[in-house]
């Protein structure tokens, strides 16, 4: 793969975590599987026309990574400024618990079962043996129905190919809309990420790290966000 197919992918990457609460989660997720499987053509035609649908703004910084992939995946730039523009991030609406309340354990959200689930346990032996890892860490977001799953990880190599895997463990294990979010620096958190991370537990950090605890509530670092 060479240099500019690897930028391309690392921007695209970075800007799709940035439209995270922004872009329905039923899309989102969708949007980056294609990019961990290399369907660079089905975000071409995808991506510009969900923004406009929904019509998404970008701010300068997010434009600059909307025009480090597509065009290299051959979208006009007449697509790239029909995006509407936007100002600088607002706080988001998303609500977020570290922890689900008794009444949240419902049988109908897979795989919860208290503080530290199956799936909990699986992602981090996902995470654990990916080149680059440094943390994972799990909110739950509590303002759309259910309660839906937030995988938060710092990650500093080939992050779509893990979000992609990630995305299909959860899957497999009934979240129909995985909202796997894998950050690294220099990429500053959005807001809806400052928020999870803010009520967010760990699931496991590296070796060189502080190890996590079993507190209530750990809002530890992830890229000293």
């Amino acid at each position: 793969m060479t240099d500019a197919v690897l930028d391309a992918e690392r921007a695209c990457h970075d800007l799709l975590v940035r439209l995270a609460g922004r872009v329905p989660d039923r899309l989102l997720w969708r949007l980056r599987d294609w990019l961990a499987a290399g369907g660079h053509s089905a975000l071409a035609r995808s991506l510009p026309k969900t923004l406009l649908r929904h019509r998404i703004g970008l701010t300068e910084a997010e434009r600059s990574l909307l025009e480090a992939c597509l065009p290299e995946w051959g979208v006009p730039q007449r697509q790239l400024d029909a995006v509407l523009p936007a100002a600088e991030q607002v706080d988001t609406p998303a609500r977020f618990r570290a922890e689900l309340a008794p009444e949240d354990l419902c049988t109908d959200v897979p795989g919860v079962s208290g503080w530290r689930d199956g799936v909990d346990l699986m992602l981090a032996a996902v995470v654990r043996g990916h080149p680059g890892a440094k943390e994972l860490r799990r909110s739950w977001r509590v303002d759309r129905g259910r309660p839906q799953r937030v995988v938060l990880a710092h990650v500093t190599e080939n992050m779509p190919a893990l979000t992609g895997t990630l995305q299909r463990l959860l899957r497999a294990h009934g979240d129909l809309t995985p909202c796997v979010e894998i950050v690294s620096p220099p990429l500053a958190l959005p807001p809806y990420h400052r928020m999870a991370l803010r009520d967010s537990v760990s699931l496991w950090r590296a070796a060189d790290r502080e190890p996590p605890t079993r507190a209530r509530r750990d809002s530890g670092s992830l890229v000293d966000a």
